[in-house]
């Protein structure tokens, strides 16, 4: 009975082809959960992992033939010949040559193109959106937040240009996870955390595990516990307990307030809000409010701030509410009980 042999150059040709399908499938705007299980089954083979990475790679690498002064001599040359059809086995070595390589520097700038837009997740005013990675980590962006994702191979590396994320990170002791938030840096090795960009500071919340905290690259970092919140500005990182379950209630499409000034939580209700509300009562600004309202619900806020401050609420022709205070306003209340 013969026995079948197998050519490993076939398998190995056949794994990156699987790889650069999974490469695409990963960088859809939604992934379910049954295609991110489905990856790691078959990311379970030591020859499909290398074969994973070793695309990662490429696709990485591209980005450095963009200006590359030999491909953009060829691509030069390329566009300056004619465009009559030629067969392809007339064609001098040179010009096949340059053929291959102009057509390696068009595929390297227009994948490079699709890759900066692939590895970008960003969410508009009032929306939220959960980004599935590919190492298995999960990112739950609030509402007008965007982030950069690039995985190199010591570290994965994720830039927090604007807004709020909640990091669940898998855990992974030879590539830390790296969160850059501005001159920030969040690394994390398998945790879960919050990381909220708010004007010239950064806020990190530990739900769980433990993160290292540094102002900047290169300078000392601080270790997180978890339940601590640490305010992190270009001055050093001051830490504090953390009401985690409160801070972190965005995940549910909630905003928990305790006794928050009011001007700050209009601020906060109108994140996830293109209508905003304006504020017109100063003696009011500081007057602690306690309550829980669902992110987006504006006409709950206002009615029940109208009420319990005695605010006069007044639509304004582009949308917006101004709540104003009336004569003898209260300047002292229990707070705002919230739906």
């Amino acid at each position: 009975m013969g026995r079948t042999m197998t050519n490993p150059k076939v398998r190995v040709e056949a794994a990156e082809t699987e790889a650069a399908a999974w490469h695409a499938r990963l960088g859809a705007r939604n992934v379910s959960t049954d295609t991110i299980e489905e990856f790691f089954a078959w990311r379970a083979s030591p020859a499909n992992a290398e074969a994973y990475r070793r695309v990662e790679k490429v696709w990485a690498d591209t980005g450095a033939l963009a200006d590359d002064p030999a491909i953009t001599a060829a691509l030069d040359a390329a566009m300056s010949r004619r465009t009559g059809r030629v067969r392809p086995a007339r064609l001098p070595r040179t010009l096949l040559g340059l053929a291959a390589v102009a057509g390696a520097a068009a595929l390297a700038i227009g994948s490079w193109t699709w890759l900066q837009n692939r590895t970008v997740f960003a969410t508009d005013v009032g929306e939220q959106r959960l980004v599935q990675l590919a190492d298995g980590s999960s990112v739950r962006l609030d509402t007008a937040s965007r982030i950069r994702v690039r995985f190199e191979g010591d570290r994965r590396l994720v830039d927090l240009e604007r807004g709020q994320a909640l990091f669940t990170v898998a855990h992974d002791v030879s590539r830390p996870f790296v969160v850059r938030a501005g001159e920030a840096q969040v690394t994390a090795v398998g945790t879960v955390f919050d990381v909220r960009r708010n004007g010239t500071g950064v806020s990190v919340i530990l739900v769980s595990g433990a993160v290292d905290v540094a102002p900047g690259e290169g300078r000392a970092a601080q270790r997180m516990a978890a339940g601590q919140h640490a305010q992190v500005t270009p001055a050093g990182v001051a830490t504090r307990i953390a009401d985690v379950p409160a801070e972190t209630g965005w995940t549910d499409g909630r905003i928990v307030f305790r006794d928050t000034p009011l001007r700050d939580a209009v601020a906060e209700v109108n994140r996830y809000l293109t209508a905003k509300i304006e504020l017109d009562a100063a003696a009011l600004d500081a007057v602690p409010v306690n309550g829980v309202f669902r992110t987006g619900d504006r006409d709950a806020f206002v009615s029940t701030a109208s009420q319990v401050f005695d605010l006069e609420a007044s639509p304004g022709p582009d949308g917006t509410v101004r709540l104003s205070a009336r004569k003898n306003n209260r300047e002292t209340s229990p707070g705002l009980p919230g739906v």
